[in-house]
């Protein structure tokens, strides 16, 4: 049996004031439950000291966690994943439609299915490079958001791609529906963003978070809410949904931050009213310029239907 293996870090800038079992939870890849085991049993110290789950933790403290041992990471299991559709493929690339109720890659606390996975499944090769349960995955969509997303083949696409996304020359487009009427019409929400100080998997507008750009403007407003076209110049998690609630037009269904559940009961909308509905860049083979486009799913057209019926 191998020997548990024991890590002396120190608090990255950017865990500034989360709770223990979070960070490590972030830091080791570890389930926050699994964390909050390790510092029951004493098996981490902060600053020399045996801590508790809940405190929170400052930038630059040496952190001592023991960990058991372990073999690395692995990619997502090859599980078929229905509705997965494939809208091109060559040999660098492929790009795919993703549907509600499906992950990127695999993450600390997901058991539910993922692109990674799923297109193993189905045969296709994707690039190793990156970290092993991410290898290929260049870019991201949360859980229950749909629509187009590009996965590299070649381990010169993942190179090529993943600077394109650093260096914010991938025009990502979204559609969503918002609670309300943005005043303006038009604008950009230009505020940071970073964990919530809560700990409970939310991010929020922080002075002091990663610098967040988003661009919409509004294409229909119904009697209850707005149908908005997003341009994202960074790639922040929850991004849209954090910075349109930030203005008070949470996306509809979106309960983590704060819509209306009776409004989306009405409109048959279970989960956040986002989609993905176009992506462009440069191939990564000979640079020409492309883009993949993906249309609404059923219950985000339907709930459309019921607007403009209403109106």
């Amino acid at each position: 049996m191998t020997a548990p293996v024991q890590r002396r870090v120190p608090v990255p800038d950017g865990l500034e004031g989360e709770r223990l079992d979070a960070a490590i939870s972030r830091m080791f890849g570890l389930s926050r439950t699994r964390a909050a085991e390790l510092i029951g049993a004493g098996a981490v110290l902060l600053d020399g000291r045996q801590p508790t789950k809940s405190e929170r933790v400052p930038a630059g403290v040496w952190l001592e966690v023991t960990l058991p041992s372990a073999g690395p990471a692995a990619p997502a299991a090859p599980i078929p994943v229905p509705g997965l559709a494939i809208v091109y493929e060559d040999d660098d690339i492929i790009v795919v439609d993703k549907p509600a109720g499906v992950a990127a890659h695999p993450t600390p606390g997901w058991t539910g299915p993922t692109v990674q996975g799923g297109l193993a499944a189905a045969g296709h090769r994707i690039a190793t490079s990156g970290a092993a349960e991410r290898q290929g995955i260049v870019h991201r969509l949360d859980a229950n958001t749909t629509g187009v997303m590009v996965v590299a083949k070649s381990e010169h696409a993942y190179s090529v791609l993943k600077q394109a996304f650093r260096d914010r020359t991938v025009d990502k487009r979204y559609h969503a529906l918002v609670q309300g009427h943005p005043d303006p019409l038009r604008g950009t929400i230009d505020a940071p963003i970073a964990r919530h100080p809560s700990g409970d998997g939310r991010f929020a507008v922080i002075a002091d978070g990663r610098p967040a750009i988003t661009h919409y403007d509004t294409l229909e407003a119904f009697r209850a809410a707005s149908l908005v076209e997003i341009k994202l110049e960074t790639g922040r998690t929850h991004q849209i949904r954090v910075h349109m609630a930030a203005v008070r037009h949470p996306c509809v269904g979106d309960r983590l931050y704060g819509a209306d559940p009776v409004l989306a009961a009405r409109l048959g909308v279970t989960r956040q009213w986002l989609h993905a509905v176009r992506l462009g860049f440069a191939h990564p083979d000979d640079g020409r310029w492309v883009e993949f486009t993906s249309a609404y799913p059923a219950d985000l057209a339907a709930s459309l239907e019921v607007l403009a019926a209403e109106s």
